[in-house]
């Protein structure tokens, strides 16, 4: 071996000469050479290192001191006179109130100890034994000038408290860190010094060395304080009210008991984590609740991260390419240097144990009369792996605080972004890829934080090993490096093809979660449908592509890791056959020394790829988040507005030109002229498709807007067509964040017709409103949403055709109490399609095509004619056919004994929207519908473990696994025996079988490694299809009750999440920490063998690690359990947000919308916290047991004589007890995160066990190919109720149809109509009563059998993402030529056939790009296309104008001239016409005979007809 370098290196680290004669007498005068012995001197050599030091001193000591001088003189000739400011208060009158935190006493008290340390040393130096050298001269000034200087900084840091100063001057900052720098060189010689130089060092210079490396943390501190910045101090004086508001509510904050004890702990308290210890005792104790964990500190929280990230972000002009993380860095590049300082200290110490074995082997086999060279290295070893743990620990949990502030940051600024959005931006972007944007790609730059420092720690840490394996094995570490080199290339490149896998994974993933979405918004549809197996279909085939890349993705991350772990053995063989090679001899030190330093660079080399590939994935979402945030926002200038406006014009429009795209290529209103006063009832009408919902969108500033202006004076509201409801209580729904006012309260629940249906709630009010308020009828949905527009009191009011969910008798007080009532002082711009109500308006505005083509009042316009006359005529008409059926006799059919039933005192429930789910489906006594999310507590239950264990192959799996992993450990210790036995002593050294013997050894643990690995993803490959399979099988089958009561967030959950860790995650972890814990045995029984005195430690070890787990994971399981919890809320919260966007905008509500998400994101985010500091709580703990366990272990070495302990045994020992430490934290900790992940199995298991509903199929009865063949339906005596406990709905009806007859459905909202539906096709079952449809109990038959046969248009359209083709005919049955046909039937044959793509023309999510009425009547052409013997219609024509309904009821009564029909509807001339009418109030058929019979004598039927005949009259 070449030891010259090494010799000439030790010269300088030894040399006390202060003299440069020894450079500059070279015969080489080369300057390269000379540059380089300078450098040597000068970092080397101890004497100029002092001097260096001494000189960056007294800079700083001559910059101090001109400021000082400056400053006095400055105040001295500021007025020239005794009236000087010394004379006066420094700071004013008033001392300034302020807070001091630990920084400031830390740095106080590190700078005092550093100022006296060093004043001590020099007194020893001066007094003790005199000054006698040139070296000691040196030393001995230098310790006296930094004394000096410490103190002097002493008193700055004194002075700064006195004047509140709130940050450190920038020259002790920039003086901080280059003290830092030069310490860390004299940390790093010293650190080489005492263990590479031997033991003939001076003196003075190891008492040195130890004192540099003993205050090396404090000069560290000090780093951390001067990239901080702040002193500490937290001024709160009046005087900067509005600079330091910020201040006095953290302050508030931190007073609050439930905030998190990290903000007010202690340095030692924050460096142990004993600020988590009252969280642990209390999970400990039992299980946290949500209320239980405290919030976050003020400096983690949402909206201080949210208003740093804005604070940060590029100003507009500025062109930064990379956005997000160019603002990123602004604001987080202070928390990277803190973690990559502990990075460095980390690495600093790591190889402290590996070059302490040579240490410990000489002493073992030579002279042991000085037993103190022992201790000293136990000492040694001892502080290095403390502070190797706490080094460690902090840079974990520092990198997950950083992690949270990025998510924090970023999920906040996508939500505020997501309030901004274009229309187009928002349909470009979509809101499923919105929410991935904050739930994936949020989380995949937090994770990126732990992951990132391995990329520039990797090449040093496999660097530093490499230096290590050349001291002890010369060039024979030339077959290392290559190895090495060839194994990095090899899992970079298998990472890279992974990368691609795992892109195309996500992708599909992405597609699956949008498809089952798209199933859970729709699911009642599909129900009624009869739809499941195709959406099964096409889900499966989703998931099926999903899981080929999942599969590939897996078996690339196998051969990685076989490749990984298989790496130590092979590489050790590799270089000691390199070492027999060259001539290197092989003693027990080298060899152990070696395979310990072999087994740190595998950490590395693992990490390398996956941090390159974390970092790929975060360039990949860095560019989705720049793409999104930087998409188009709405141009606030679009429209004027004039708050608090006198004059006499509400709403302006001057040539307008508008279009929904940002670059206006498609153009939507064009020459767009109004003119609306205020206090005027403005009215649009027109045809489906006109554009009326457009023009106001384009009032409220919508639109991207081509050309003219718009002003609109006065605040507005706005009443969407389509109704948005948040989960809430319907209070709350009403208030709109707004403050209570009783008396308006009540006043406005009166004019919306509110009152008695708030009487039928059992908890009024105070009643919960499902998602997407599934738990209300279309009408009651739209008169909250009225409620809530009139309660908010604007001036302006815009309401999108309010009245086509209510029936005759609703809409005429909601049009004479709220909108010619509370609203007559108000402008009111009304788009309606009933022609009833327009006599009564100012001002009409006429649309088609886009265009206002007449304007006018009521009685102008119908002098003019054309397009309003024909919508005057088409109402006209079907009110003849009111009056004209007035007058008409008929047949009386016979009544039912329930028409003179008395009306029941029990009031009903609403039906839902043609949606199930009554309000008191919930018990009595509570008020929510949707319960909260059900969470086991405690211990995961054993059987959650055995289901996924056993879910593949049973026990046989398992046994398989754990044979495997016992002879790849086994193998694994039988190589280190075998070199324990070949290089000890008393036995003759035979290299070729020593290295036959080893290599085969490590071809055998390869093979075990490989095996284990394959099999291990073959059974969670296996596992997680069959998870997967269960669940989708298990929702589709669920009850629609299920959906009414569960949030889709709560199954989408499930669905991504839990299913994504049963993918890939759980196997994974289960695996390793099976091997952890066959390795942990394997290092406790190798080194109890060694030093056996240590059997005695390891039962309290195992029983103080078991019990630090279970005090441990009693609360870090539930924190898991909660995080997962909090964490739906968020991205259910900005859905609904997005898809009422243009209402929340219109109030102005967007600050009350942000700061619920900021509530959220910080509910969720102190989980995370907690979880996070309680990890590396245990952490640190069983590190530090593990390291007394290793020092215990290596004193018992130290004192046991060599034939007790042979040397050879000594190195085994300590190759396996130094890992000993982290092995151990691992192992618990992967155990605990293994329980953690268990509960995404846990939670999967709970939706596979939901209640089912019927089967789809009864193979024993199976009715006819074609049943129903006449339409004949039965009704006995049927009665409905949503639960056993709740009153019924359906109250006992009876009644007949005959086949083909044509039945209407009226009644008052909320009497039971749709409920009646829902029965026909078995969403609800019936309580009692049969239905018999041709002879067949319908409760018989299979569901599908059932549902299939039936034709339903419901009464709220739904189209699925898409094409025209796929809504019309979704099973693919039918030809072009009868979807045109049926298209032009429906009368949208012109509108599709002008799109470019025609039958392929896109429809977007929830088919937002069609207008309501243009869905209602694509759904119309699907059921013309399946021409059912039996029809229902749900307020099938609800949304369209009454020329168009009047066509579509012809064209009806034509297709289906031979169907029975039952159809529900509000308009009277839509069931006028009917064979008969059925009347159901309050769960009773009131009345059911021909229209013409109940008109003739005094019924309901009649007064509903009175009542839509005569509602426009004293309106």
């Amino acid at each position: 071996m070449n030891m010259g370098p090494i010799m000439s290196a030790d010269s300088w680290l030894t040399s006390l000469d202060c003299s440069v004669s020894s450079i500059q007498s070279s015969d080489n005068p080369s300057f390269v050479l000379v540059a380089i012995r300078w450098l040597k001197f000068i970092c080397l050599s101890p004497c100029p290192q002092r001097i260096v030091l001494s000189s960056v001193d007294l800079l700083f000591l001559l910059i101090l001191l001109i400021l000082s001088v400056k400053k006095l003189s400055s105040r001295f000739l500021k007025n020239g006179s005794s009236t000087s400011s010394l004379n006066q208060p420094l700071l004013g009158d008033e001392r300034p109130q302020f807070r001091i935190t630990f920084w400031f006493y830390g740095s106080l008290v590190v700078t005092a100890l550093l100022a006296i340390t060093y004043s001590v040393l020099c007194i020893l130096a001066f007094f003790s034994q005199g000054v006698q050298s040139r070296w000691e001269m040196a030393e001995a000034f230098s310790r006296l000038i930094h004394a000096v200087t410490y103190l002097a900084i002493f008193v700055l840091i004194v002075h700064q408290k006195k004047f509140a100063a709130v940050s450190h001057p920038i020259t002790l900052r920039v003086y901080w860190a280059m003290s830092y720098v030069i310490v860390l060189l004299f940390a790093i010689t010293a650190t080489i010094r005492l263990f590479f130089t031997g033991y003939n060092v001076d003196v003075s210079m190891r008492m040195d060395d130890i004192v540099v490396l003993v205050s090396f943390p404090l000069y560290l501190y000090l780093l951390i304080v001067a990239i901080r910045g702040s002193t500490g101090i937290c001024s709160t004086g009046q005087h900067e009210v509005a600079g330091n508001s910020r201040l006095d509510t953290d302050e508030l904050i931190l007073m609050d008991p439930n905030v998190s004890g990290y903000g007010t702990a202690s340095l030692f308290s924050r460096a142990v984590w004993n600020w988590m210890n009252p969280l642990l005792s209390k999970g400990y104790q039992s299980p946290l609740k949500l209320d239980e964990v405290p919030s976050l500190p003020p400096d983690f929280r949402a909206e201080r991260m949210a208003e740093f990230f804005k604070k940060n972000w590029p100003k507009s002009g500025e062109n930064v390419k990379y956005p997000v993380l160019m603002t990123l860095i602004q604001c987080f590049w202070k928390d990277v240097v803190i973690i990559s300082s502990l990075a460095i200290v980390q690495l600093s110490v790591m190889y402290v144990g590996p070059v302490l074995i040579q240490s410990f082997i000489s002493f073992a086999s030579g002279d042991r009369t000085n037993p103190y060279e022992g201790y000293y290295l136990v000492l040694i070893l001892f502080v290095s792996k403390v502070t190797e743990a706490l080094s460690s620990h902090h840079f974990n949990f520092q990198s997950g605080i950083l992690g949270m502030k990025i998510r924090s940051s970023l999920i906040t600024t996508l939500y505020k972004k997501g309030l901004r959005l274009t229309c187009s931006s928002r349909q470009t972007h979509g809101v499923g890829q919105i929410v991935n944007y904050m739930a994936v790609d949020s989380q995949q730059l937090s994770d990126m934080m732990i992951q990132l420092h391995s990329l520039w720690m990797m090449p040093l840490q496999v660097g530093a090993s490499l230096l290590l394996l050349y001291y002890y094995m010369g060039v024979s570490v030339l077959a290392a490096f290559v190895l090495i080199i060839g194994v990095v290339i090899l899992t970079v490149s298998m990472t890279r093809k992974n990368n691609q896998f795992q892109f195309q994974l996500m992708m599909k993933r992405d597609l699956r979660m949008k498809a089952i979405n798209e199933l859970l918004g729709n699911m009642r549809v599909i129900k009624f449908q009869a739809w499941e197996e195709h959406f099964k279909e096409k889900i499966q085939s989703l998931r099926n592509e999903e899981f080929s890349w999942l599969s590939k993705f897996m078996h690339v991350l196998s051969w990685n890791l076989s490749v990984l772990l298989s790496l130590p053995p092979v590489l050790a063989a590799l270089t000691f056959g390199a070492a027999i090679i060259c001539k290197v001899p092989l003693d027990a030190g080298t060899v152990f020394t070696a395979t310990t330093v072999l087994r740190i660079i595998r950490d590395p080399i693992r990490n390398f790829p996956q941090s390159l590939m974390s970092l790929s994935q975060a360039m990949v979402s860095l560019g989705r988040l720049d793409g999104y945030l930087t998409s188009s926002e709405l141009d606030h200038t679009v429209g004027e507005r004039e708050e608090g406006y006198s004059g006499r014009i509400a709403v302006e429009v001057k040539d307008g030109i508008f279009s929904w795209e940002d670059d206006g290529d498609q153009i939507v209103l064009k020459d767009i002229n109004i003119e609306i006063r205020k206090g005027e009832l403005a009215a649009i009408v027109g045809m489906v498709g006109s554009g009326k919902s457009t023009l106001l969108a384009s009032i409220l500033g919508e639109l991207h807007k081509l050309s003219g202006e718009v002003r609109v004076c006065g605040s507005t509201a706005y009443v969407a067509q389509t109704s948005w409801i948040q989960n809430a209580s319907i209070q709350e729904n009403i208030l709109f964040g707004s403050p209570m006012n009783s008396k308006r309260y009540k006043d406005v629940l009166q004019v919306c017709s509110l009152e008695k249906d708030l009487k039928i709630l059992q908890h009024g009010d105070q009643t919960e409103i499902g998602e997407r308020g599934i738990n209300l009828s279309g009408g009651q949905k739209q008169r909250i949403q009225l409620a809530r527009a009139v309660y908010q009191d604007c001036d302006i009011y815009l309401l999108d055709d309010i009245f086509s969910a209510v029936d005759a008798q609703t809409g005429s007080e909601i049009f004479k109490e709220c909108v010619r009532g509370a609203l007559k002082d108000k402008t009111v711009v009304l788009v309606t399609h009933q022609v009833d109500f327009l006599h009564n308006a100012d001002h009409i505005l006429v649309m088609r095509d886009g265009k206002i083509v007449q304007s006018g009042k009521y009685e102008e316009l119908l002098e003019l004619g054309s397009d309003f006359g024909d919508l005057v005529a088409a109402h006209g008409n079907s009110m003849e056919l009111v009056e004209n059926s007035t007058g008409a006799s008929g047949e009386n059919l016979p009544q039912t004994p329930h028409q003179l039933t008395p009306k029941s005192p029990q009031k009903s429930q609403d039906e839902a929207n043609g949606e199930s789910g009554s309000i008191d489906q919930q018990p009595k006594g509570s008020s929510k519908l949707i319960d909260d999310e059900e969470r086991e507590t405690g211990h995961i239950n054993f059987d959650v473990y055995k289901q996924y264990c056993t879910e593949a192959f049973g026990w046989w799996g398992v046994a398989a696994v754990v044979i495997i992993s016992i002879f790849w450990q086994g193998s694994t210790m039988l190589s280190d025996y075998w070199l324990a036995y070949e290089t000890s002593t008393d036995h003759i050294f035979n290299p070729s079988l020593f290295i036959d013997v080893y290599s085969s050894i490590a071809g055998i643990c390869c093979i075990f490694v490989v095996a284990r690995s394959f099999l291990v993803t073959f059974l969670g490959l296996k596992t997680a299809q069959c998870f997967f399979d269960q669940i989708l099988d298990s929702i589709l089958h669920a009850p629609m009750s299920f959906f009414d009561t569960t949030p889709s967030g709560r199954i989408l959950s499930r669905a991504s999440t839990d299913q994504s860790y049963v993918d890939f995650m759980i196997p994974q972890f289960l695996s390793i920490a099976l091997m952890m814990y066959f390795t942990v045995a394997g290092m406790l029984f190798i080194t109890c063998q060694s030093a056996w005195p240590t059997i005695f430690l390891i039962i309290p070890l195992v029983w103080l690690n078991i019990w630090y787990r279970r005090y441990y994971i009693a609360s870090s399981r539930e924190l898991t359990r909660l995080s997962s919890i909090t964490k739906a809320p968020i991205l259910h919260h900005f859905s609904e947000t997005i898809s009422g966007i243009m209402t929340v905008r219109c109030f102005r509500k967007e600050d009350k919308f942000f700061q619920g998400n900021v509530e959220r994101v910080n509910a969720n985010l102190r989980m995370d916290f907690h979880s996070n500091a309680s990890n590396e709580w245990i952490g640190f703990r069983l590190e530090f047991l593990g390291s007394i366990l290793i020092c215990i272990a290596t004193i018992f070495m130290v004192l046991l004589p060599s034939f007790v302990i042979p040397p050879e045994y000594v190195g085994l020992a300590l190759s396996y007890a130094l890992p000993l430490n982290g092995a151990l934290f691992w192992m618990v900790s992967l155990s605990c995160m293994v329980e953690n992940k268990m509960v995404s199995v846990e939670r999967i298991k709970q939706f596979t066990r939901i209640p089912s509903e019927a089967s789809w199929r009864i193979v024993n009865c199976l009715p006819s190919s074609d049943w129903p063949y006449r339409g004949d339906i039965e009704i006995k005596n049927l009665k409905f109720r949503y639960r056993s406990n709740t009153p019924l709905v359906l109250k006992g009806i009876s009644l007949r149809i005959n086949g083909g007859e044509k039945i209407g459905v009226v009644g008052r909202t909320g009497s039971g109509k749709s409920t009646l539906i829902q029965v026909f096709f078995r969403l609800v079952e019936p309580s009692a009563g049969t239905i018999i449809i041709d002879g067949v109990d319908i409760c018989k038959l299979g569901l599908h059998d059932l549902r299939s046969r039936f034709g339903i248009i419901p009464q709220e359209p739904v189209l699925f993402q898409g094409t025209v083709r796929s809504n019309i005919d979704p099973l693919e049955q039918y030809s072009d030529d009868e979807i045109w046909k049926s298209l032009e039937r429906c009368q949208l044959k012109d509108v599709v056939a002008a799109k470019p793509e025609k039958l392929d023309s896109s429809v977007v999510d929830s088919g937002d790009n069609w207008s309501v009425g243009q869905r209602q009547l694509l759904c119309l052409g699907r059921v013309m296309l399946k021409n059912s013997k039996i029809l229902f219609m749900d307020e099938a024509t609800a949304s369209v104008d009454s020329q168009t309904d009047a066509v579509i009821q012809r064209i009806i009564r034509e297709d289906f001239a031979a169907c029975t029909i039952i159809t529900i509807a509000h308009r009277i001339p839509t069931v006028i016409d009917c064979d008969s009418v059925l009347v159901i109030d309050d769960g009773w058929a009131k009345e059911f005979d021909r229209p013409a019979t109940l008109l003739e004598s005094p019924s309901l039927f009649a007064s509903l007809v009175q009542e839509y005949s005569n509602r426009s009259t004293g309106l």
